[in-house]
């Protein structure tokens, strides 16, 4: 399948096959991350793997629950990933402040893209998590409080009764112009 078709494929799979993944599937993903561009080459990130049951339940309970219960369906995958931002550089850090851009979310956003993308030509499915009780992950996985955690994401396969869903999205001239002074 060529590159539009990939990504016209990918969705967030929110039900999972109990099925585990192969870790070296796993590490295709995170080596289709580990080779994302990232400012200055920074290379801010860090995956943590959780693929063990017992494991995955702990987290869960904690990660998920109250607030966070939305995304308890996360539990479910046979993969969670959790995705550490590591601090950057000086120059790098000082150029996002003068910009007002944090360029280390927007490298582990190219990266963690690069993971799912790849999950999904290899048959995974996955899901981009944001809203999760990250202190209560740093807690079961015995992380240092300074340790910045932003995403965590579901793999595995998806279950056979999930459908492709129609994309949803706004029209290419909704959202291109060319050579125009204004939005």
């Amino acid at each position: 399948m060529n590159f539009l078709e990939l990504v016209q494929k990918r969705q967030s799979t929110r039900k999972y096959s109990s099925r585990p993944v192969d870790r070296k599937l796993i590490d295709q993903c995170i080596e289709a991350a580990r080779l994302a561009p990232s400012a200055r080459n920074t290379q801010p990130w860090s995956f943590i793997v959780i693929d063990d049951p017992k494991r995955i339940a702990e987290l869960s309970e904690k990660a998920f629950s109250g607030i966070y219960k939305s995304t308890g369906f996360a539990g479910e995958a046979p993969v969670l990933i959790v995705v550490i931002t590591k601090k950057t550089d000086y120059i790098t850090r000082l150029g996002a402040q003068i910009r007002n851009v944090k360029y280390s979310l927007i490298d582990i956003g190219i990266a963690c893209e690069h993971l799912i993308l790849q999950a999904e030509e290899l048959g995974l499915g996955t899901c981009w998590l944001g809203w999760f009780n990250a202190k209560q992950v740093k807690k079961v996985l015995k992380l240092p409080r300074s340790t910045q955690i932003d995403i965590l994401i579901s793999l595995g396969y998806p279950h056979e009764s999930t459908k492709q869903r129609r994309k949803q999205r706004r029209s290419l001239n909704e959202i291109r112009r060319y050579n125009e002074n204004s939005f």
